[in-house]
């Protein structure tokens, strides 16, 4: 708290200055800033496309990382990233927030100076240094955010930017792509680009733990109660906030993240959990349909790719449902015994 607000102090100056020296210079205050290049931290620049060329940018600037739907060109420099990415709120930043911070860390490191630029410098380049912020200062989101807007005031990253930069405070500013916060976006970025897909990436199916021969004893399982194949395992559970029941309907994309609680609520009837290799054959080139026992074929649930309501009245999108009374959960079993549930199956 303390850095931030020194931080602010400071830069809160050099907008003053920048304010006097574009009405001395005859231009509107607003407009020029807008296309200024802003010091967000020592060594640390955010800026506009453009200022990343010799003649434009700061001086002193020994490294670029554009964030861009086209590469940055020739700019003569020798250390340059670019992140292709369009400034829509599905666009994924998340997953690259990570290696962002690290090109930015490894260039302030050895005391150079970064330009963050996209084509406009206000939100594909504001999230990434806003992203940046939280990190590398342990900021929360609003507090980085406020921060930059404060000395850019054009500011103004997208609604699914703030929304991903949310998730990624929620995730202490790492990207874990074992966490359910994780799991839960990359499904929903997946509704968006797969719907009604024959073509479905491999890499969203989670390994049936079927065929998996030793789980640790903390983990819960769950098997079909009718002919006690094992299904799924705690890890494979997305938790959802509970819900109020028709207000849960009012869902935005967009929406404030919901906290991600251990277990399913009291409230819950049925797990919601990430998809699994062996619902593949019931999942491609449909978009609603039944869960089924890969082994005895009793029906376990239903999946829709734009979602279901909980009994406990939240939405959850998109969504692979289990009933609790069509499963029975047992304690994690102990190495080896898997293999051997695996063989009986």
């Amino acid at each position: 708290m303390q850095l931030s607000f020194g931080l602010l102090g400071q830069q809160r100056a050099g907008a003053i200055y920048l304010f006097i020296y574009f009405l001395i210079d005859g231009c509107s205050p607003r407009h020029r800033l807008a296309m200024a290049t802003v010091e967000v931290l020592p060594g640390l620049y955010l800026g506009p496309a453009g200022r990343g060329k010799a003649a434009e940018r700061p001086p002193g600037i020994t490294a670029l990382l554009s964030v861009d739907s086209e590469p940055p060109g020739e700019v003569g420099l020798e250390d340059v990233l670019h992140l292709e990415a369009l400034d829509q709120p599905g666009c994924d930043l998340l997953s690259r927030l990570d290696q962002a911070a690290a090109f930015i860390d490894r260039i302030r490191a050895k005391e150079g100076a970064i330009l963050v630029q996209c084509h406009a410098g206000v939100s594909r380049s504001v999230a990434v240094v806003t992203a940046y912020l939280m990190k590398a200062n342990n900021l929360p989101f609003e507090e980085a955010y406020t921060f930059i807007r404060a000395i850019k005031p054009d500011a103004k990253m997208n609604e699914g930017f703030e929304w991903q930069l949310k998730l990624y405070e929620k995730m202490g500013c790492e990207v874990d792509v074992t966490s359910a916060v994780y799991k839960q976006y990359n499904l929903q970025s997946l509704t968006e680009r797969y719907s009604e897909s024959q073509d479905l990436p491999k890499e969203i199916f989670a390994i049936d733990p079927n065929n998996i021969e030793q789980a640790t004893n903390c983990e819960l399982t769950y098997k079909c109660r009718k002919c006690r194949r094992l299904l799924f395992q705690s890890s494979n559970i997305l938790p959802h906030d509970e819900g109020t029941g028709l207000a849960a309907f009012a869902h935005k994309r967009f929406s404030e993240p919901a906290p991600f609680h251990c277990n399913s609520r009291p409230g819950c009837t049925s797990y919601f959990i990430e998809p699994l290799q062996w619902m593949e054959p019931m999942l491609l080139g449909v978009i609603e349909g039944q869960l089924l026992c890969p082994k005895c074929t009793s029906k376990l649930g239903s999946f829709h790719w734009h979602g279901e309501q909980c009994s406990c009245g939240r939405w959850v999108t998109p969504a692979f449902q289990i009933h609790k009374s069509r499963v029975d959960e047992a304690k994690g079993l102990p190495a080896g015994a898997l293999l051997s549930a695996r063989k009986q199956s």
